[in-house]
């Protein structure tokens, strides 16, 4: 089925109630029932801010062009793609009525399945045009998460043959993945981090809480006056990017990040 804009607005009224649906997951049965349906073969990595990793290599590597940031990732995929489709709108911004971020700075979809894509709920995009639209998306301050995700294979109507990659712009405040704490943590893995990329706290941080409100998986704590990072950490950044001290910093613990993570989102999905 071909989503039209009705059947949008039905799911955005619908996008309220995710983390209702996520919680159904711990359940058993019904675990089986929605990852089949919703999250089999998903595979997304959150890229964090390129400017935490500049800050963290400007000392080290006196070129600016030998610095590799996570954009790299996206521009990759945009420049390997046969097709480029750029939404007019983010479904969950619009849902949301989000106040703090664009409505139309959409998902970017590449790859062939993404001409099945209805063509009212966006626009075809030549390379230039993709890259310009992820520049703008990054200067408003949104994260990228990228790779293949069944989810909106689903709703878009497009297959499940492999052929679609999903560039989601991600907002703090509106993420559908926000939901990411709810779901059964055989699930939750789907959506990673960066391989060799690590968020620490440091003896700077007073525990004002501030990061906590940024955490969009809601893995950090306060314990003993001192902000504490969990597991569930999806690298984003935006808990060092906000924080007043700079008491967050990036760690980079394997400098092929870049590489390893283009090869895990190439085992999984195919734009080219």
């Amino acid at each position: 089925m071909i989503p039209t804009r009705r059947f949008v607005f039905f799911l955005e009224k619908l996008l309220p109630y995710r983390f209702l649906a996520a919680k159904l997951t711990r359940v058993p049965f019904m675990k089986t029932i929605i990852n089949k349906m919703l999250f089999d073969k998903t595979n997304l990595t959150v890229l964090p801010k390129d400017s935490l990793i500049e800050i963290k290599l400007e000392k080290t590597i006196k070129t600016p062009d030998n610095i590799v940031l996570p954009s790299q990732v996206v521009e990759y995929f945009i420049r390997n793609a046969k097709y480029r489709f750029i939404m007019n709108f983010c479904i969950c911004r619009e849902a949301m009525d989000c106040q703090k971020h664009s409505i139309q700075l959409g998902c970017l979809f590449l790859g062939d399945a993404a001409r099945r894509i209805n063509p009212k709920l966006g626009r075809e995009a030549t390379m230039e045009e993709a890259l310009t639209h992820v520049q703008k998306c990054r200067k408003e301050g949104l994260i990228h998460l990228i790779g293949r995700d069944k989810i909106d294979e689903t709703w878009l109507g497009v297959g499940s043959d492999g052929k679609l990659l999903t560039i989601c712009n991600c907002c703090s405040c509106c993420c559908l993945w926000k939901m990411l704490p709810n779901l059964d943590p055989d699930i939750n893995v789907k959506v990673k981090r960066m391989p060799g990329i690590e968020l620490r706290v440091t003896e700077k941080c007073t525990g004002c809480g501030l990061c906590l409100e940024k955490c969009f998986v809601h893995t950090i704590t306060i314990q003993n006056g001192k902000a504490i990072i969990g597991a569930n950490c999806k690298g984003c950044g935006r808990c060092a990017d906000c924080c007043p001290n700079k008491a967050i910093e990036l760690i980079i613990n394997d400098t092929q990040f870049i590489k390893k993570t283009i090869d895990c989102i190439e085992s999984s999905v195919d734009v080219s």
